[in-house]
């Protein structure tokens, strides 16, 4: 069954110890992004590792392949369970911070590439040089690239997910943000999908955050899409 992933989207480390205590057993995986990790640091990653969770560490490398190589290894250290890096960063470095997350072994992190930013629509493509393809063409184009130089899986749009699973290697991850129970906002996102079509059209992992943080009883949202996602595969 699919995973689900809460994103820890918040401002400081005693708010995201609060967040994954008041959620429980419900969910065992987290991801800490640029504005937690910024603000806190490698001490916040130890300290929801401290309460038995799973890591996705969401900083999106790009860099030259040497510091993305050492990076990764960094967060290997760290004993994070997912990493993400932008695929235009090139084969060079996608395949630097692949060779670094398996130096650990069997246990080390997932690399998951970046194709196309949840947040973009073909008018934003247009407006940074990507002409002439749509975000899902755009996403298999980048996608095929990323996982042939070394990428364990992608973060894509539950959208472009039924497409990319059935013609990209067997055991790929597909990470999928732009996840919205039926009836939530939709905030910033652009191509969103519900948790149950996620699972169905091949997500191995949900990552939803407003819809469960900002419930009144973040417990109950978590079973709320739970159930969900067990119910598509019913």
């Amino acid at each position: 069954m699919a995973e689900l992933i809460v994103a820890l989207d918040v401002a400081n480390r005693q708010e995201a110890v609060e967040r994954v205590k008041a959620i429980g057993d419900q969910v065992g995986f987290y991801k800490i992004g640029l504005e937690l990790f910024t603000a806190e640091g490698p001490d916040v990653v130890r300290a929801v590792k401290d309460l038995g969770k799973k890591i996705f560490l969401d900083l999106k490398f790009h860099d030259i392949p040497r510091t993305v190589e050492r990076a990764v290894k960094s967060g290997g250290a760290l004993g994070v369970d997912l990493m993400t890096i932008h695929s235009v960063g090139a084969s060079a470095m996608i395949r630097a911070a692949a060779d670094a997350a398996e130096s650990f072994g069997e246990n080390g992190p997932k690399i998951l590439a970046v194709t196309v930013l949840t947040s973009l629509d073909k008018t934003d493509l247009e407006d940074i040089g990507v002409a002439g393809r749509t975000p899902a063409e755009q996403v298999a184009a980048m996608a095929r690239f990323a996982t042939s130089s070394g990428a364990h899986g992608l973060v894509c749009s539950p959208m472009e997910v039924g497409a990319l699973s059935s013609t990209l290697p067997a055991g790929t991850l597909f990470i999928t943000p732009g996840v919205r129970p039926a009836g939530s906002a939709v905030g910033d996102q652009k191509r969103i999908a519900t948790p149950a079509d996620a699972v169905r059209d091949g997500a191995t992992h949900l990552v939803v955050g407003r819809p469960i943080l900002a419930a009144p009883d973040p417990a109950a949202a978590a079973r709320a899409i739970l159930a969900e996602m067990e119910g598509a595969k019913a």
